[in-house]
Formats: structure tokens, C-alpha cells, sequence
């Protein structure tokens, strides 16, 4: 009778470790939040960093901006503790913005740590109003550099491949869908001119959407495997009682 429990045991143990590595991944890259938006308009983005280590602190995050479809407006929104920094280059091919041509675009945002960064355990987000998003294209990637107070530099630029395995370093990538009304763009009345007003109808980023979402799939499903283990093993302990 002492080997059902402790099959039980293993089983529950064993069950707990899948929960844990299903849940893990998920958390551990740095990612864009929310993951998609409509094209056409602006949206207010988060790239959301996580410490991997546990005895050195993220102080420096910088992300590359797409140059195939240059976004003309990028306005970080202060994080305390962070100095930002954003850098303009040359287009090779202008774009229009309100009516003007434009040779020029942000390409880079750079995050440095203050004080004393983000510790281990621990994870930060970084909100951007970004816009125009482009209408010709289905996603935009942010390829990511994250680097520790230990010298260590992480780089997130590997382009996940549609239909392929997903990379060990992918880069943040946001998806842009059709706007409500089935086209790319418009604002909340489904006309244009309400975007080219202001960059004001922008897609909140303030929960954890996405990356959230997929994770707590995963461990709802590995945790639906734990309760019918446990079941079964309830199942034959209780059959052998009954036998002796």
C-alpha cells in the first residue's frame, strides 16, 4: 500500500516541474505589450524586460526601430529611475507625415538605468506612443539589446519565422491587424483625418495582454495533466484498499 502514495508522489512532483517549465519561457525573453494593434493609426506600446539573473541587475535597454517601415512619431513616457534617449536617422526613402515629406525618423530608443536598475526577480516596462503604423505590412520587429550591471549583454534580435520554431533570443514583435471597421487605420469614427490630428486614439498597453495570456494557457493545461495524474493514482490506491 506504501508504493501507491509514493507513485502519487513522483507523479505530483514530476507534473509541478512541467508546470513550472511551461510556464517559465514564456516570462523569461523581452517582448512587446500588447502584442498587436491596428495598422493605420498610433498605439501606445510597452516593451516589457525581464532580469534573467539572479545576482545582476538589468541597467541598460536599447531597441532598434524598424528602418522597411519608419515610424515618424516616437514619444517615450518617463520611467522613473531611467534616463531615454532617442536617436533620429536618414531614411532612404522619405515617408509623409501631416501632409510633409520626411527624410528622417527615429531609429533607435536607449534606457539607462539611474539608480540601480531592475533587480533580480523582478521585471520593467518601458511605454511608447508610436505612429504612424504602417498599413502595407503585418508586423513590425523591435530587435532589443538588454545589458546587466555585470557586463553581460543579451541580445533579443533573432526574427521568429512564421510557421518555424520559435528562436532561443527572438526579438519583440508587434502585429498589426485590420482596424474595426475591416480597414488598416481611421480613428474611433473610422475616418483618417481623426488620426492625423493627434496621436490621442492609441491602443492601451496598461494590462498584461499577450505574453500573459500564453502563459497562463500553458499552465492551466499542464495543470489539468497534474489533477488527472493525481486522479488516477487516487483511483488505484483507493482500488487496492479495497482489496486488502
Amino acid at each position: 500500500m506504501n508504493a501507491v502514495p509514493r507513485r502519487f508522489a513522483a507523479a505530483a512532483a514530476l507534473a509541478s516541474a512541467a508546470v513550472l517549465a511551461a510556464a517559465g519561457p514564456a516570462l523569461a525573453h523581452v517582448t512587446v505589450d500588447p502584442q498587436s494593434a491596428p495598422g493605420g493609426g498610433y498605439a501606445t506600446v510597452n516593451f516589457k524586460v525581464p532580469n534573467e539573473r539572479d545576482d545582476a541587475s538589468t541597467v541598460k535597454l536599447e531597441v532598434t526601430l524598424p528602418t522597411d517601415h519608419p515610424l515618424a512619431s516616437v514619444m517615450p513616457e518617463p520611467v522613473p529611475g531611467w534616463k531615454v534617449t532617442v536617436e533620429d536617422g536618414k531614411l532612404e526613402k522619405p515617408i509623409e507625415m501631416h501632409g510633409e515629406e520626411i527624410d528622417e525618423a527615429p531609429s533607435k530608443i536607449t534606457w539607462t538605468a539611474d539608480g540601480d536598475g531592475i533587480a533580480p526577480g523582478t521585471f520593467q516596462r518601458f511605454p511608447v506612443s508610436v505612429g504612424r503604423l504602417p498599413e502595407d505590412a503585418d508586423r513590425l520587429v523591435f530587435k532589443a539589446v538588454q545589458t546587466y550591471d555585470s557586463d553581460e549583454v543579451v541580445r533579443w534580435i533573432e526574427v521568429p519565422e512564421e510557421g518555424g520554431e520559435a528562436p532561443d533570443s527572438p526579438a519583440p514583435v508587434l502585429k498589426l491587424t485590420a482596424s474595426e471597421d475591416g480597414h488598416h487605420g481611421g480613428g474611433s469614427d473610422g475616418s483618417s483625418d481623426a488620426d492625423d490630428a493627434e496621436p490621442a486614439a492609441e491602443t492601451s498597453a496598461a494590462d498584461d495582454g499577450g505574453d500573459g495570456t500564453d502563459s497562463t494557457a500553458r499552465v492551466l493545461a499542464v495543470v489539468g495533466i497534474v489533477v488527472g495524474v493525481g486522479g488516477l493514482a487516487y483511483g488505484a490506491f483507493a482500488g487496492r484498499r479495497r482489496n486488502a
